[in-house]
């Protein structure tokens, strides 16, 4: 197991309250049926959730200094230059207005109608993008 992975097992592990409550809304593809994955490693980062059929990053963040922002900052801006949308919460805000952070999610997303097999899902957002 790599080092990367077995950091993201143990993140699991150790998530926060904030992180717990937007995870039961968003596993097991409930969230508009979308597949979210929760301390996934891309790169050299660990991201709290991404969607990968949908290019997106979620971060939920808690109190930080300066220098940990320059460090968001920087992430951020090499997550986008893979091809992915970053957002971000502070963990107050998915604890105490979890529906404002769904909805969030929700504008970012555009939810397809119908369920489509495995691969199809990509298909249909190239063709809409």
């Amino acid at each position: 197991m790599t080092r990367p992975t077995i950091f993201a097992k143990q993140l699991r592990r150790d998530s926060t309250d904030a992180e717990r409550s937007l995870w039961r809304h968003l596993r097991a593809h409930r969230f508009f049926g979308w597949k979210f994955k929760r301390q996934q490693p891309i790169g050299r980062y660990i991201v709290d959730f991404v969607c990968f059929e949908a290019q997106l990053v979620i971060e939920v963040d808690g109190g930080q200094h300066p220098a940990a922002a320059h460090e968001d900052e920087a992430r951020d801006l090499w997550l986008r230059s893979q091809g992915f949308q970053v957002v971000r919460f502070w963990n107050n805000e998915v604890l105490g207005n979890i529906e404002g952070v769904l909805g969030r999610i929700a504008a970012t997303l555009t939810p397809l109608p119908d369920p489509l097999p495995q691969g199809e899902r990509a298909k249909a957002l190239r063709r809409t993008q």
